[in-house]
């Protein structure tokens, strides 16, 4: 695995080709958009899918946290999918996860995490760290100088030749915000193609890749 050290300012993040965030300075890890108990959701809808997809998601995530050993873990918001969704089984790992992470575990609310309640992770409000603000949706930083660190949006890219077309999850990066969205942590999870008005990192084989010139001929439609 390659990451990618990206400097805003004087503050440098890393990119983690696992769809993280690392904060060098405060020991610090972001993920966003775990969307735990998705499946769980769409069979109460009448929908056949496995229960084991929340695996996929948590155990990725524990290794990452025991590989890196932060002082802290942010979720950036929808860290489940619905209330609905939240079995007795994962509300046991979801009141376990600090334990298991080795560290405490700090929730931006989500969208999708609203109207539900997790033992000891209240939903905490959009906030300011360092010269970074966080939030799960974009949202306008309250003064000069930060950047909006996010998720929600779910960041792809796709790549097209003549004959055949791949997408890629990305880091999206939009100067105007200033806004830096990162993608999502979840195994079942969809994305939304960026536009020309983000700058790109790949998350591609194990490593993140720099992908700032568009395909000719291609205008994709921009994300919010």
């Amino acid at each position: 695995m390659t990451p990618l050290e990206w400097a805003w300012g004087k503050s440098s993040l890393t990119f983690l080709p696992q769809r993280a965030l690392w904060r060098a300075e405060g020991r610090e890890l972001f993920v966003a958009d775990l969307h735990l108990g998705k499946a769980e959701v769409f069979q109460a809808h009448g929908v056949p899918m496995p229960s084991d997809g929340d695996q996929g998601t948590l155990n990725p995530l524990l290794a990452l946290c025991h590989a890196w050993a932060p002082e802290r873990l942010f979720v950036l918001g929808d860290l489940v999918h619905a209330r609905i969704g939240i079995t007795a089984p994962l509300r046991d790992t979801l009141l376990a996860l600090p334990d298991l992470c080795g560290c405490p575990v700090v929730l931006i609310g989500g969208n999708h995490d609203c109207g539900s309640w997790i033992e000891g992770m209240p939903q905490q409000p959009s906030q300011r760290l360092g010269n970074f603000w966080l939030s799960h949706a974009p949202e306008r930083v309250p003064e000069p100088g930060l950047l909006n660190v996010c998720g929600h949006l779910h960041p792809m890219t796709r790549l097209r030749s003549r004959s055949d077309q791949l997408r890629l999850p990305c880091f999206a990066f939009d100067p105007d915000g200033p806004r830096l969205v990162i993608p999502a942590f979840g195994q079942l999870t969809g994305g939304h193609d960026c536009g020309d008005r983000y700058r790109q990192w790949l998350v591609a084989d194990g490593s993140i890749i720099p992908w700032f010139k568009q395909l000719p001929h291609h205008r994709e439609r921009r994300i919010a």
